[in-house]
């Protein structure tokens, strides 16, 4: 047996090495493309400044769009501050998807809102939409609340709110978002300039746990002090800033968070808007709408904006980040299994040559030889006595490439958001970067893991809700 074991180690050892140098090229790419990505932003975002287009009679129009599920807590500062975005001509749609709790009773009182006769064409198949609210005042009436049927998830919510929504463009977010002043600017500017057609865009996501909200915006950000929250931060910075980034440079990007993303409504419309039974539906509807402009043979682009436009709170507890996880991974594997056709297929271009291998090889099944290597190498230490200097060495290897991606993603942050006023917070994001492949990163192979046993046992998926704590609150004048 030991024989046969060994004769395999060997075969592994040589698919290990591949993989490796495969995953560390690939890696060293997407940081050379991150910042070449970047470093044109940043020198192009003057060349049509905001101000000039706020100005254009060819602005286009906006439709935010924002499912709400007992969010009584927070749900009065959240509108106030969509509402108070700098930009000319835009609507904040809300929906409230059948709350419990008295969140349509607070935007009742709050905003004078009336039931109102209005035109619904349900171009994409939702619950039952039972009314819509405006304001008695004047000063509300870019406000829209759509009440309709719990849909068991934010997509049909968003698909009832695009559904309402007047304009060509459409901004989904959650309610308990806060948006930068000027975010429906920086995300609808690609789509007014001239050239391929832009289909999505999105941009940075921020925990806004321990951050001080004051009317619905945003006085003073600080580094989460939650122990979960903290991790979430540098997951948030690298997955951003390094990721999509370098995706949307060599325009083959796969996910626009479902947090903050701008698309062009007619073409969801025509892909059939979320899929209200997809456990990934930021993924998978920018995996639809990439193979129907393929399919149309039409150019296209989607672009990611390396700016900070968006705080969201993130899970506290264990249980909620877990059941957020494992949702993510079950997403992951259902969005690859229902368009593996695309895989390696050029009539899909980058989509099937590039993004969805990547997703895939890099993506998918990291934890599942994570887990397996694991196995490995005890069994190594029982059956042939595992060289213990150089296995450390390995790890130590390991830990540095993990811990280098990290640093530098954080250092790519800095240089060009200056996110963090003092030092200590920093400092604390760089403490946390050294633990976190010890102590964060097992917990997230945990999840996956988990995630895709569920989805093999095809075990029902509870989406449960998120426990908010609602936004400290401050008496500084803004």
């Amino acid at each position: 047996m030991i024989e046969y074991f060994k004769a395999f180690m060997f075969f592994y050892e040589l698919f290990i090495l591949f993989y490796s140098v495969s995953y560390l090229s690939l890696y060293l790419l997407l940081a050379v493309l991150s910042f070449l990505a970047i470093k044109d932003y940043n020198n192009n975002k003057y060349f049509l400044k905001d101000d000039i287009v706020v100005k254009s009679n060819h602005i286009v129009g906006v439709s935010i769009v924002a499912p709400a599920f007992n969010e009584g807590l927070t749900i009065v500062h959240n509108v106030r501050s969509l509402m108070n975005l700098n930009y000319p001509k835009f609507e904040v749609v809300i929906v409230n998807d059948g709350s419990t709790d008295n969140t349509l009773q607070k935007l009742i009182d709050e905003f004078e809102l009336v039931p109102v006769d209005f035109f619904y064409e349900s171009k994409i198949e939702t619950k039952l939409v039972k009314g819509h609210f405006k304001s008695k005042n004047p000063v509300y009436s870019h406000l829209l609340v759509v009440d309709k049927e719990n849909g068991k998830s934010k997509a049909d919510a968003s698909n009832a709110g695009i559904n309402s929504a007047k304009y060509p463009l459409f901004l989904c977010t959650d309610v308990d978002c806060i948006l930068r002043s000027d975010t429906i600017m920086k995300l609808a500017k690609p789509f007014m300039d001239i050239g391929k057609k832009v289909i999505a865009t999105g941009g940075v996501l921020r925990p806004s746990n321990s951050c001080i909200v004051q009317d619905g915006f945003l006085v003073d950000v600080s580094f989460p002090s939650n122990w979960w929250a903290s991790f979430q931060e540098l997951e948030y910075i690298r997955a951003f800033l390094f990721g999509r980034m370098a995706w949307g440079k060599i325009n083959s990007l796969l996910l626009v968070s479902g947090g903050l993303g701008m698309f062009d409504k007619e073409i969801v419309i025509k892909v059939g808007g979320y899929w209200h039974q997809s456990l990934g539906e930021d993924m998978d509807l920018i995996t639809r709408m990439r193979k129907y402009m393929h399919e149309t043979k039409e150019d296209f682009r989607i672009l990611y904006i390396p700016e900070t436009l968006c705080w969201t709170e993130v899970p506290s507890t264990v249980d909620v980040l877990l059941r957020q996880r494992v949702r993510w991974a079950r997403g992951l594997i259902q969005t690859l299994s229902i368009h593996k056709k695309m895989f390696f297929n050029p009539k899909y271009g980058n989509t099937g040559l590039l993004a969805m291998p990547y997703f895939f090889f890099f993506e998918f099944l990291v934890p599942i030889l994570e887990v397996f290597g694991l196995a490995i190498i005890l069994l190594s230490f029982v059956f042939l006595d595992l060289d213990m200097a150089l296995f450390l060495k390995l790890m130590l290897g390991i830990y540095l490439f993990y811990f280098s991606i990290t640093i530098g993603s954080v250092l790519l942050d800095e240089w060009f958001n200056k996110y963090y006023r003092s030092r200590r917070d920093l400092g604390k994001l760089i403490l946390k970067a050294l633990i976190e492949p010890i102590v964060y990163h097992p917990f997230c192979i945990y999840a996956s893991i988990k995630g895709y046993i569920h989805y093999f046992l095809k075990k029902e998926q509870k989406w449960g809700n998120m426990q908010r704590t609602g936004f400290q609150t401050s008496n500084k004048k803004r």
